[in-house]
């Protein structure tokens, strides 16, 4: 076995490699292993856009806003879908996500700073390329330090309920030094 080192990589002195591996493989595992590892400086911003927000951007679209409640409309494309045709479970919940956040933010002061720390997901029936969505999130509880949110995914031609989720939110404390 040999080593092999490079400064600020993610493979260092004490990494052993076999001898018989291709010193060029180890370097692109290094540069791979190094893209997961150091943050990208341009998404030090958080309200930037990012790669979810170029895929969602033109499926979503806002019904209503209220307080405490939220409305879209959620259009499934191919680049949203799975190997069986129907809308990716991580796209269902990315959207819950986003949706609770936005939703919990209509109550939730902006000062408040929220993080997730439940997403409950069911997934009880597929929606088909092509079809739209009629999603409703609403907020079930709100206090001092917690909001919950409920989210139901419908087809919009049967209003039949596809997809459930539920968020909790806590709000974290900021001390004033």
């Amino acid at each position: 076995m040999s080593s092999s080192s490079s400064s600020s990589s993610p493979i260092s002195s004490e990494t052993t490699t076999i001898k018989e591996i291709d010193p060029e493989n180890v370097s692109l595992v290094d540069k791979f292993l190094q893209s997961l590892t150091y943050p990208d400086p341009s998404l030090d911003d958080f309200a930037s856009l990012d790669s979810f927000s170029v895929l969602f951007q033109n499926n979503i679209r806002a019904l209503s806003v209220s307080h405490g409640r939220i409305t879209c409309s959620v259009v499934v494309t191919p680049g949203l879908t799975n190997y069986f045709n129907g809308l990716h479970g991580g796209a269902v919940a990315s959207i819950a996500e986003r949706l609770s956040m936005a939703c919990a933010r209509t109550i939730v002061s902006e000062e408040k700073h929220l993080f997730l720390g439940e997403l409950s997901m069911s997934y009880l029936s597929a929606a088909p390329v092509s079809s739209e969505l009629v999603v409703e999130g609403s907020v079930v509880r709100s206090g001092r330090n917690l909001t919950v949110v409920n989210v139901e995914f419908k087809m919009k031609d049967t209003m039949k309920v596809t997809y459930l989720a539920r968020a909790t939110f806590y709000q974290s404390i900021v001390s004033k030094l």
